[in-house]
């Protein structure tokens, strides 16, 4: 028989931050997350930094998720943890704790898609939010990932569309590097495009084969010739128009995402729409997604803040899923660098 309450404990280490959080059933009891700030000077995730890191984090961070869910080891039913994708060391650290966890404890062990995490993490328990209900259309947007999925149930999602080259995330980011913005430069562009003119630039949209795959690296790169014509021309172009460059780079890049989540849901007839992974904090993108709600009648879902970017509460939510389903992983189980949507 089923046990009613379930708590499991769930690592995140799949990049830069070390997380853990304590899930009791579907509900976050807390979620821990430890960033690493040495990463800013080198301009971008310094891969082996970040799994020394992760060494040093990963036990203080766990202790500390315990602590504030106030429950002990002892009581824990699960370890769910981050098997892929991302940077291989920083994986390594956080499957190896978490096997050796579950060894000492003699409870199960579950791997997690982080994909898939970032999907599901509108399960979560809230307050005053609501699930999407299956199917849905979710675009995940996040540093390394840009897809369009149709999501069929917690374990079995079809990629509509996906990026050939570069993810939205790499666009923004590398975009406020070519502009002399410190890393991460996504957020400042969508801070100082807050003040500027969406319209004062314009750059062309690159086509795909597929119409609802996505291509950012030919964006950059006319982004990159275009203000080296202008600075030709006045060195402190940048300075002088800084917020109306960020404001028309995000709107490009916004409505690149927008026309083809519209002919996704065109096409499949799903007018449940969501949006997940670490740029989706974007504001431009959640006013544009809340404004089709009202002219194309969808229902739209946007997570919590603290779920968008990597944390372990979305790990967890996905392992709450698996242990229901007896979905648990050996103790050979590996992490993996690259891992398909549907894969764990």
């Amino acid at each position: 028989m089923q046990k009613k309450t379930i708590h499991i404990l769930s690592i995140e280490s799949s990049c830069d931050d070390t997380g853990a959080a304590v899930l009791r059933n579907n509900e976050v009891l807390s979620n821990v997350i430890a960033g690493q700030k040495i990463h800013a000077a080198y301009g971008g995730v310094v891969p082996e930094l970040a799994s020394r890191a992760h060494q040093q984090n990963i036990v203080p961070v766990v202790d500390q998720a315990l602590k504030l869910a106030g429950i002990t080891k002892n009581q824990l039913d699960a370890i769910a943890f981050t098997q892929g994708p991302g940077l291989m060391g920083s994986l390594l650290v956080g499957t190896s704790f978490a096997k050796s966890l579950s060894i000492a404890l003699n409870i199960p062990l579950i791997p997690v898609n982080h994909m898939q995490a970032h999907v599901l993490a509108h399960f979560i328990k809230e307050e005053g939010h609501q699930a999407p209900p299956y199917p849905f259309l979710c675009m995940t947007i996040s540093g390394g990932h840009t897809q369009i999925l149709k999501v069929i149930d917690y374990n079995n999602f079809e990629i509509l569309g996906e990026t050939i080259d570069d993810a939205v995330g790499e666009a923004f980011d590398k975009t406020a590097k070519i502009l002399g913005l410190p890393y991460p430069g996504g957020p400042l562009i969508d801070k100082y495009a807050r003040e500027g003119n969406p319209t004062a630039f314009n750059f062309s949209e690159p086509k795909t084969a597929n119409p609802l795959d996505f291509s950012f690296s030919g964006l950059k790169t006319a982004i990159l010739y275009f203000l080296q014509r202008e600075q030709k021309k006045d060195a402190n172009f940048i300075k002088q128009n800084l917020n109306d460059i960020c404001a028309s780079v995000q709107r490009t890049i916004v409505t690149i995402l927008m026309k083809r989540l519209m002919k996704a849901a065109k096409e499949t007839k799903i007018e449940h729409v969501a949006i997940a992974g670490g740029v989706s904090a974007n504001s431009e993108i959640r006013s544009s997604l809340k404004s089709m709600e009202k002219t194309l009648g969808w229902t739209t879902y946007i997570p919590k803040f603290e779920y968008t970017t990597d944390n372990a509460a979305m790990i967890g939510i996905v392992g709450y899923f698996k242990y229901l389903n007896a979905d648990f992983g050996k103790e050979d189980i590996t992490a993996s660098s690259r891992l398909g949507i549907n894969e764990s």
